[in-house]
């Protein structure tokens, strides 16, 4: 899948936002986004899911039960990781998308760049990341919205040793993020970005990060809520000032400490 264009960059982020505004809770849109709370659990629309579904998700969830691991997956396969969720054998991660579909990315074509304030800028296929020194986490993933994955297994390089490999210049002081959706975005500082659980990740729950997950790459910044775990990462840019990502934009917090920011109060990830 080629890397979206900025103009294709731009039509995809008018379109996400106007989704966005059609389900966000409050009145008045997110004109001023930093001034909203966050919409309470019983506010956030559901996916309406027919009664042929249910049946359906209830005899799966019962076979994964019976029979162990495998089903689980193919559950989580099936239904997606959203519906599967809620199964005794489904996986527990939501799939989010802002876009409404999956950027599919072969593992033979995808393509990482890094650019701007560097002095060496590159473009890093999946085998250059996967010769790279390699970085094993076991850590949970915890979603703004509340739900919590527990002790997952990730694998990936680390984002510093990558700032390391381009070689950072002045007046550098923050990082872009870009998804091959052509609408997400995130941030991180350069100390955030160096710590030692920020991650380039191109696995975790034990296998290739799968496309419904973000893969096959994407970003695992482990002590912050999972919306800066950008999926789909495509371009990794230095830059000279935080620019805030499509979340923080639609009112999410710009330092997203799990516990210590968004107004929650979870427990930190250690």
């Amino acid at each position: 899948m080629p890397e979206p264009s900025e103009a294709d960059r731009g039509r995809a982020r008018a379109s996400a936002r106007r989704a966005f505004r059609s389900w966000w809770p409050y009145p008045g849109g997110v004109e001023d986004p930093a001034t909203l709370p966050l919409p309470p659990p019983s506010e956030v629309p559901r996916v309406a899911v027919g009664r042929r579904v249910v049946l359906a998700m209830a005899a799966l969830g019962a076979l994964g039960v019976a029979v162990g691991a495998t089903v689980q997956r193919v559950v989580g396969d099936v239904l997606g990781s959203g519906l599967g969720g809620f199964l005794p054998g489904g996986n527990r991660f939501r799939i989010y998308t802002i876009t409404g579909s999956f950027p599919v990315v072969e593992p033979a074509d995808y393509r990482l760049r890094v650019t701007g304030l560097v002095q060496h800028p590159i473009v890093l296929t999946l085998d250059d990341l996967l010769a790279m020194p390699r970085t094993r986490l076991v850590k949970d993933f915890q979603c703004v919205t509340g739900w919590r994955v527990p002790a997952v297994h990730w694998e990936g390089v680390r984002l510093g040793d990558i700032l390391d490999l381009v070689g950072v210049t002045p007046p550098a002081v923050a990082l872009s993020f870009y998804s091959y959706d052509g609408a997400d975005s995130e941030s991180l500082t350069l100390d955030q970005a160096r710590l030692s659980d920020v991650i380039v990740a191109y696995s975790m729950l034990g296998a290739p990060i799968t496309t419904e997950h973000g893969g096959p790459v994407r970003l695992y910044v482990a002590p912050m809520y999972g919306y800066k775990s950008l999926k789909w990462l495509s371009e990794i840019r230095v830059v000279d000032r935080v620019d805030p990502g499509f979340w923080e934009r639609n009112g999410y917090a710009v330092n997203a400490w799990v516990g210590a920011s968004n107004g929650r109060d979870d427990a930190p990830i250690e």
